[in-house]
């Protein structure tokens, strides 16, 4: 080895750099190198992945990274000395260095994150050791002093660097890409070798394996900066020399010092980082007083919990226990066990709802003593090493659904139990998906969106699919590229970035626990201020670290609110409780009726339910497990079965005790192992091992474990199936079964859990509909489809929803009577803050007798104005009997009135509005206007803008029939249809439908080809879409696209990734009075513009923003100074262009009036 590259940016420079790891090998073959570095920009997200990659292929793996310097501190953020930051690449000498490398970039993010994670020179005084350090490119520091001409400053710094690192640690790095500056720098570093013999070395600063790639990197810098490549004021690459090279091309740029070239061999002999990996870095833990032995403590809560979950221990109760114990004690995880443990019960102390169970762990009897999980594994036939393998030591993984409200007070428990600094959440990377590579290098070329969305959507709809395969499966994809060549150019490039880190984000349930502090093992970053670690779950498992899930599971959420509603009527109420085998429940499942049934309310679940007629938690747990691509296909036979025992058949009596629960069908992974234990004669251990090798079709393995079954392994110890007297015929024949049905079978443990949540959600809905439908709407706020749907479906249940109410209104949806009360808390512009002072005044002193009495004993509680039209707005004051129109009117008078009597009252205080503090002041009743209230539809705004929903009517309620009959579909249904998980069903892709609703929002925006096209949000009751309405449809239909309009919209389906499908709309037409008009109330109104004159420099503009809005209304302008009126022009009324006339003229110049011709 003579030649190393020590300066290379791999995909986790993130868009800065297209060295795939998995390429990176091949291309150091075929330049005949055996030794590489990573030197990714300010972090090591890759250095794993790289290790392990290099030394697959036989290369030898330099860890380091090309970290940011702080001109000053790391600490320091002034705009103008600390934004320019300096490059240095430190490499990995030893483990030392590793973790002198990890601190520091760790502490770049924590510490000294400002645009970019920035370490500074008193990091790298106190954690040099064992880091070799290259001077860099053009922005390291000592590039920058000679580039300034400021060779003693230079000569000065790289004495200190040398003194820093040490002898042989800090090297004067030449560079040669064809930049003229580097020449400068080159021979300033020369003269600085030469003049202290700091020693030379020779980089590439590699971006790309080949110069062919030098294009792939240039767009791709682009997509990161978001410019185009025909930018002439981008950031670009001067040349295209930034790729790995050959040795002969490295050692010709600098041909009079050889010693450059040799150093880089010599370098990355040096550095010797060996990871270790499967070795486990479980933290200790925290024992209780009175103990010194975890396994004496485990083994005492483990029994004690036996006694409490059991009225009757069973022998076979307590053996399995002990069984489990002792798996546990030898796999070394008795830790690992009370750390879960002390967690969960933390949470169940302190009312954090807790999840059943999730996973296999809900297969495990110590699980269930401890808590940890609330299944039963004896009672569902469960099997532990399905969770933990004996002959397979790897982690055990246990994962916990809390409630999504409360999550985080779990993760808050840890840290502060464990220490800050030794718990982390774990990064994720967003990549560049096939069909969102398209759009972005498409982007990027400057190909029209038309056009790029056209080719995008190209790409069957799968969020796995490759373009390679794209390609293949997809014939217009392939006669686009054959066809014309600037489109083969773009698939070209969108390939070599396909799956690309494009960003950073966290892991949502990953939490990581250590017993020193995480930096010690990995680097830390962080995301949106949180710590989160360098290296993705995989390698975190891999590098032995204990690796938590915390998810957030709204459905727990849901029960808990359900059941503290309950709570207010029965007290003792404990969901505990409840029985599992409501015959009632099953009926109403059976019945379809699975809208807000966890698990169950998909168009498919629910057909399943109703053919299925699930009566027991083993039926909904087959359901669960069945309906999932793959085991889908063996529904039909699996309710067959179900309703008729007749049709069960079984290959053999001794399968009849394993399948009957699932009616002769094989389900579950655990059902697998349990035919290999009864039938093969294997131990449960070996058996998993099978089904494991099976589901990942591991060939080889899966043959010879046909012959073991059916004719044994007496290595192994294994008697087969002709050992314990089963015909090899009727042996083949279950082998074959299990073999077709091992891929798709599913964990039960996982999906009784499920199936009792699940029973949960349907006992709540059947027994308390109003408590629980409250809480499944205040669940789903943030989704307009969900809310629609569950007030659809309360309304079939015959439960109204009724508006908030300052004297009914909780902070979430309550139940009120028969029905279900809006929340407060939900109101734009209140907050639970004043929500939970209003609750608590009302508690205290009782109901609000008027709006003055509410003004007058809200005073102190930071009430002002947003917050009173707010509730007045959204109704919440309708029950005292005074309309909204006067409650409008008096606000400002009684608010007026309430502050005056305050300060009179009380010395120092200031007006309503500003906020207080004092002792509540009587003031007499402000009679109300005599005024008409506001209109049905001006009600139903107004609730729509503070509610986000229509609470006493629907726009679309006097339309509805009129768009009906002329086919309109609703919004909700396709949007569902879209989000099912495995694709849509009744709608596709530039489908052409028709939809109805009320304009909601409106958004205008200019084209590239200086074209108006328009963003357009359409709501019906059940749902909301947005259009895109391009320049055509725009000029003949714009004047009907203003808000809170009716309108009935042609157009086609378009789906873009993972997005909600949007409608590319054709043709608008106004909805009104029932009936569907071909022109609209725009075309009898006109439009008044005031201008000075006709010298008014605002008249060309004016002139040039009517042309852009086309249309039939009649254009007015009224020249002020010589009073005269010019017609003659007509235009589109339009928001945007009112709009956009105001801000020119000003408000009062612009003027909109009816016609009468």
């Amino acid at each position: 080895m003579a030649f190393a590259h020590l300066h290379v940016h791999t995909q986790y420079s993130l868009l800065d750099g297209v060295c795939r790891i998995d390429k990176l090998a091949a291309r150091l073959h075929e330049l005949g190198q055996s030794a590489i570095a990573i030197t990714d920009h300010g972090n090591m997200y890759g250095a794993i992945d790289f290790y392990k990659a290099c030394k697959a292929a036989g290369i030898h793996p330099v860890i380091g990274c090309e970290v940011y310097v702080a001109p000053r501190t790391r600490f320091d953020r002034e705009h103008g000395l600390d934004n320019e930051v300096r490059h240095l690449v430190l490499l990995c000498e030893n483990m030392k260095g590793y973790e002198n490398l990890s601190y520091m970039v760790s502490m770049g993010y924590t510490e000294g994150f400002y645009n970019k994670p920035r370490i500074d020179t008193d990091l790298l005084r106190e954690h040099s050791e064992g880091l070799i350090a290259l001077s860099a490119c053009l922005a390291g520091e000592l590039p920058r002093r000679l580039m300034a001409e400021d060779y003693e400053g230079a000569k000065t710094y790289a004495l200190e660097m040398a003194e820093l690192f040490g002898p042989e640690h800090y090297y004067l790095e030449l560079q040669d890409h064809g930049i003229p500056v580097q020449k400068q720098v080159a021979a300033g570093l020369i003269r600085l070798h030469e003049e202290t013999g700091l020693p030379l070395v020779v980089t590439n600063d590699a971006h790309y394996l080949s110069r062919t790639d030098a294009r792939t990197q240039d767009v791709l810098m682009c997509v990161q900066m978001g410019k185009t490549v025909d930018d002439p004021n981008r950031m670009k690459f001067e040349t295209e020399e930034f790729y790995l090279k050959s040795e002969e091309e490295m050692a010709s740029l600098f041909p009079d010092f050889p010693e450059a070239l040799e150093n880089t061999a010599k370098i990355a002999e040096m550095c010797q980082v060996d990871f270790e990996f499967g070795k486990h870095h479980l933290p200790q833990f925290q024992l209780p007083e009175g103990y010194t032995d975890s396994w004496d403590y485990f083994k005492d809560i483990c029994e004690a919990g036996l006694e409490r979950r059991y009225k009757e221990v069973l022998p076979e109760y307590r053996e399995r226990l002990s069984y489990e114990m002792g798996v546990i004690r030898q796999m070394g995880f008795v830790d690992y066990f009370l750390i879960v443990s002390d967690f969960i019960g933390y949470a169940k102390k302190n009312g954090i709802p807790v999840g059943p169970g999730r996973g296999s762990a809900a297969g495990s009897i110590v699980s269930y003593c401890l808590e940890i999980t609330d299944v039963d594994p004896m009672k569902y036939d469960l099997v532990f090493e399905r969770f933990l393998n004996p002959e397979r030591v790897t982690m055990p993984d246990i994962d916990t659904d809390f409630c999504i409200r409360r999550r985080q007070d779990v993760i808050d428990y840890v840290t502060e139990k464990y220490g800050a600094d030794r718990v982390s959440q774990i990064v994720t990377f967003g990549t560049l998906k096939a069909r969102a590579a398209i759009r972005d290098v498409g982007r990027a070329l400057s190909f029209p969106y038309a056009e790029v969305d056209a080719i995008a959507k190209e790409v069957p709809f799968d969020p796995k699919i490759t373009l390679d395969n794209a390609l293949k499966l997809s014939k217009p994809l392939r006669d686009r590229c054959e066809e014309d060549e600037r489109v083969k150019g773009l698939i070209d490039t969108a390939m070599a970035v396909e799956g690309m880190p494009r960003n950073t984000s966290t892991h949502a349930a990953g939490v990581v626990i250590t017993s020193r502090p995480v930096y010690e093992y990995v680097p830390l970053a962080t995301n949106d201020g949180v710590p989160v670690t360098q290296y993705t779950m995989t390698t975190i498992e891999e590098l032995g670290l204990l690796k938590m899930d915390f998810l957030g599971l709204r459905n727990i959420t849901i029960l808990d609110d359900a059941v503290q509603m309950v709570r207010r009527s029965d007290p003792a109420f404990d969901i505990k409780s409840i029985p599992m085998d409501d015959a009632d429940v099953f009926r109403m499942l059976s019945e379809g009726k699975t809208s807000g049934v966890f698990q169950m309310e998909s168009a498919g679940m629910t057909g399943v339910c109703v053919g299925l007629k699930p009566r027991s938690i083993e039926d909904i747990t087959a359901i669960i497990a069945l309906y999932r691509p793959g085991p889908m296909d063996s529904i039909p036979r699996f309710i067959a079965c179900a309703q008729d025992p007749k049709l069960i058949r079984y290959k053999h009596p001794a399968l009849e005790p394993i399948l009957s629960n699932t009616y002769g069908c094989i389900v579950y992974q655990e059902q697998v192992i349990e035919i290999f234990r009864k039938l093969g004669g294997y131990s449960l251990g070996q058996a998993d091992m099978v089904r494991r090798a099976m589901s990942k079709k591991k060939a080889k393995d899966v043959e010879r474990e046909r012959e073991a079954f059916l004719r044994g392994d007496p290595k192994r110890s294994i008697p087969g199936c002709v050992g314990n007297g089963i015909d090899v015929k009727a042996g083949e024949a279950i082998y074959d079964e299990i073999y077709d049905f091992a891929n798709y079978a599913f964990n039960k443990a996982h999906a009784v859990s499920y199936a009792i949540v699940a029973y949960q959600t349907a006992w709540f809905k059947y027994h308390y509909p109003r408590e629980y439908m409250a809480a499944l709407l205040t669940s789903v706020l943030d989704s307009k489809e969900k809310v629609a749907e569950y007030i659809a479906e309360c309304k079939d249940m015959g439960i109204s929803l009724l508006p908030p109410d300052v004297n009914q209104s909780e902070t979430e949806f309550t139940v009120s009577g028969e029905n279900i009360r809006f929340g407060l808390a939900a109101l734009k512009g209140v907050g639970r803050g004043f929500t939970a002072s209003l609750l608590a005044e009302r508690e205290k002193n009782g109901p609000f007798t008027s709006f003055t009495d509410f003004c007058a004993r809200m005073y102190d509680y930071d009430l002002n104005r947003r917050v009173l039209e707010s509730l007045i707005r959204s109704g919440a004051f309708d029950s005292t009997g005074a309309r909204r129109s006067q409650l409008m009117q008096v606000c400002d008078q009684v608010a007026g009135a309430v502050g005056e009597a305050h300060k009179q009252s009380l010395e120092g205080q200031f007006d309503l509005f500003g906020g207080g503090g004092g002792e509540t002041v009587t003031i007499p009743e402000i009679p109300m206007p005599n005024i008409p209230e506001y209109t049905q539809r001006e009600r139903m705004l107004m609730e729509k803008e503070i509610t986000g929903l229509y609470l006493s009517g629907h726009p679309m309620d006097e339309f509805r029939a009129a768009a009906r009959a002329r086919g309109a579909e609703p919004i909700g249904p396709i949007l569902a249809d879209f989000a099912r998980e495995d694709g849509p069903e009744r709608y596709r892709d530039e489908q052409q439908v028709v939809i109805a609703g009320v304009v909601s929002a409106v958004k205008t925006k200019t084209t590239r080809n200086n074209t108006l096209m328009a963003y357009v949000t359409l709501e019906d009751d059940t749902g909301g879409m947005e259009l895109l309405v391009f320049s055509r449809t725009l000029n003949e239909s714009g004047s009907y696209l203003k808000a809170n309009f009716p309108v009935l919209a042609h157009g086609k389906l378009s789906v873009r990734d993972e997005k909600a499908p949007q409608l590319l709309c054709d043709k608008v037409f106004p909805l009104e009075d029932g009936m569907v008009k071909e022109g609209g109330p725009q075309a009898l109104q006109k439009l008044y513009l005031r201008l000075k004159n006709e010298r008014d420099p605002h008249l060309e503009r004016v002139n040039c923003i009517l042309t852009m809005f086309p249309g039939q209304s009649k254009v007015v302008l009224y020249l002020e100074e010589e009073d005269k009126r010019l017609g003659g022009v007509t235009c589109g009324l339009h928001e945007a262009l009112l709009a956009e006339l105001k801000l020119v003229l000003g408000e009062d110049a612009v003027v909109v009036k009816e016609s009468k011709t």
